[in-house]
């Protein structure tokens, strides 16, 4: 029986999800610096969320989803992105009702598309989101990208590049979406497949096809910023207003309108410029999407977020060479010799834990060199020796490793003496 990990999945071990732990702390602490609370959502939901929610016409509804009946024969989808669960949250918690708004949210979990596996994108991955709910402020879609573009930041990448776009409103839309199809028809037939249903459902979206993007008619496509009305313009100024005084710089892309069914006026990306990145560029995107909690059930709330890929980050991190600042050694390693020393290390080792130190003991019945072999490979800071000897005198061999001093330690005093060591009290590192 081989039994392997589906496609498009991965196993995440111990060596990576450190890596994983300390990426996920230093985002929720920028979130707390930005005042966003945490929200968790189911992993699964009814269909019809994300058919409303996301989209008919979208790839990810009508291409990707994983969706299954269960046994109260309900239509039953994988979230295939977090916006619409946590807009469906909002709705039906009624946190639109509380005085403190706008609601800033943010999420972490794994999300499931039906697509080809490549590097950087998988069947089941990591999306880290935040969205925020009640407020038609320019301001705080300006907020939303320098959130987007400090998550990066904060774990030094570099080579970062916000591209930015406006959808307008649902009068500036129309007037575009009539222009679009105006401008399309004639190579209707030169299209895929896939775009010239596009064009009579949403033409919009043919501007984000891949296969089509070379496509000469794509050069000269209408641009949205040329259908802007005055509110639509107004808003899209202030948002690069904001932008230019928080100094984040950015770049104007008429052609952006991301994938999803749900955004008007802002649209933004974060794209990687790191040299071996991949030909995938994109690390996150999101946008504006002032109707969706209406659409879900809620009352007429504007809304904006983002969401990014940690896979994609992560990539991007060994792109530009960023080692993250994990320590990987343990605190201190037991070595027992002798039957009642290692029941004595029992109860040591759960005391030595019981008050915040990382340490480990040998399950292996090894000799003393092998106890002290599996030390250094475990990067133990120190090794406490118990044999007989220690036992009846009350006493442990506490030694530095890097070092090599060694020092006698009362049993009672040991948790004390570890403590004030490892806190920065020695000399020895």
């Amino acid at each position: 029986m081989d039994v392997k990990a589906p496609r498009g999945t991965q196993d995440i071990l111990p060596s990576e999800s450190e890596k994983w732990q300390y990426v996920e702390k230093v985002l929720t602490n920028l979130c707390r610096t930005f005042n966003y609370k945490e929200i968790r959502t189911p992993i699964f939901e009814h269909t019809e969320l994300f058919q409303r929610g996301v989209g008919d016409t979208t790839d990810i509804v009508q291409k990707e989803m994983y969706t299954f009946k269960d046994k109260g024969d309900r239509s039953i989808t994988l979230r295939p992105e977090g916006t619409a669960s946590v807009v469906r949250a909002y709705v039906q918690n009624k946190l639109y009702g509380l005085p403190t708004q706008p609601s800033k949210l943010f999420y972490f979990g794994p999300m499931f598309r039906y697509e080809r596996p490549q590097q950087g994108r998988m069947r089941q991955f990591v999306q880290f989101g935040v969205e925020a709910l009640g407020s038609a402020d320019p301001a705080i879609d300006a907020e939303v990208m320098a959130l987007a573009m400090n998550s990066y930041q904060q774990l030094g990448l570099q080579s970062l590049k916000l591209v930015i776009n406006s959808l307008g409103d649902d009068a500036s839309r129309e007037a575009h979406r009539n222009a679009l199809m105006e401008h399309f028809e004639p190579y209707r037939t030169a299209l895929c497949n896939d775009c010239q249903i596009r064009l009579n459902q949403n033409p919009l979206r043919v501007l984000d096809c891949k296969d089509d993007r070379n496509h000469p008619a794509m050069k000269n496509a209408p641009s949205i910023l040329d259908y802007l009305n005055d509110y639509s313009s107004t808003y899209f100024e202030e948002v690069k207003g904001y932008l230019d005084q928080m100094g984040i710089p950015y770049v104007i892309d008429k052609n952006l309108v991301r994938g999803l069914d749900y955004y008007n006026h802002t649209a933004f990306e974060i794209m990687s410029d790191a040299e071996g990145f991949g030909a995938i560029t994109t690390l996150s995107g999101g946008g504006r999407y002032n109707g969706l909690v209406a659409d879900l059930g809620g009352p007429e709330t504007p809304g904006i977020g983002f969401a990014l890929s940690v896979e994609r980050l992560l990539m991007a991190l060994e792109a530009e060479g960023i080692t993250l600042p994990i320590d990987q050694k343990l605190d201190c390693y037991l070595v027992a010799l002798g039957e009642e020393a290692q029941k004595e290390a029992v109860r040591l080792t759960y005391q030595l834990r019981k008050a915040g130190i990382q340490v480990d003991k040998d399950y292996m019945d090894r000799k003393f060199k092998a106890q002290f072999k599996a030390a250094d490979r475990l990067h133990a800071k120190y090794v406490i020796v118990l044999g007989e000897e220690e036992l009846q005198d009350k006493i442990v061999n506490v030694k530095h490793m890097k070092s090599g001093i060694q020092k006698e330690v009362p049993v009672n005093q040991l948790v004390d003496y570890l403590n004030k060591e490892l806190q920065g009290g020695n000399e020895h590192d």
